[in-house]
């Protein structure tokens, strides 16, 4: 779980995500605060479960330098991704997990599925046209590149080289798995977008560079 000043909605995630019933199979949570302005790393302190690692950065160095930390730690056969908002509910794992008996990737597809949130309509516009740019560089059909919900067999991402520090870090992902002749399943999946009052991070220069991203690895990574 990449952080960076999420005080207002960390606790109740961190909740979800402990709380959330996936059958006999076991939770690992890594929490990685990247140098928060505000009291996300004490909220992470003052929970007591000693099965959750907590992990701070020095300096910010983005969500995908969080998630290359967080990496380090990861003992479990499988691997995804959390955001320390309130966008995607953690009930929805039991939506992507049965498929892990046939693929080591599955993708919870929010534009595939219920969209309860995008108040800033440029995010999903941009969000289209980023996947519809994937499908047709890479020839295989992705509806939801930017996903933040990306369950990926462990064994896979941690020895997947990464070279993307902050946003860019989901086209890079998505762009070495489809080259590397990875099979992706997606799964239709909610979201609910927040707006930049209530701290969403990314714009359209991250749009303009997760082409950049697609374009790179297409060619030239």
């Amino acid at each position: 779980m990449p952080i960076y000043n999420e005080e207002k909605t960390l606790l109740e995630i961190y909740n979800r995500v402990k709380n959330v019933d996936i059958g006999n199979l076991e939770k690992e949570i890594i929490m990685i605060d990247d140098c928060s302005e505000d009291n996300s790393f004490g909220i992470i302190k003052s929970i007591k479960d000693k099965n959750v690692i907590k992990l701070r950065h020095n300096k910010n160095m983005g969500k995908g330098g969080a998630i290359k930390t967080a990496l380090k730690k990861v003992t479990g056969d499988y691997v995804i991704i959390q955001d320390g908002d309130l966008e995607y509910n953690p009930e929805e794992y039991n939506k992507l997990l049965p498929y892990t008996k046939d693929y080591d990737i599955v993708y919870g597809s929010r534009l595939s599925g219920e969209v309860k949130g995008f108040n800033v309509p440029l995010h999903f516009i941009g969000n289209k046209i980023l996947s519809i740019a994937t499908s047709v560089l890479y020839g295989k059909m992705v509806t939801d590149m930017e996903t933040c919900y990306k369950l990926i067999k462990s064994d896979i991402i941690k020895n997947m080289k990464i070279d993307s520090d902050r946003f860019d870090f989901e086209p890079e992902v998505t762009a070495r798995l489809l080259k590397s002749g990875n099979k992706i399943k997606e799964v239709p999946i909610t979201y609910n977008c927040r707006s930049f009052e209530e701290g969403k991070k990314i714009t359209w220069k991250d749009g303009i560079k997760a082409l950049y991203v697609l374009l790179k690895y297409r060619f030239y990574g």
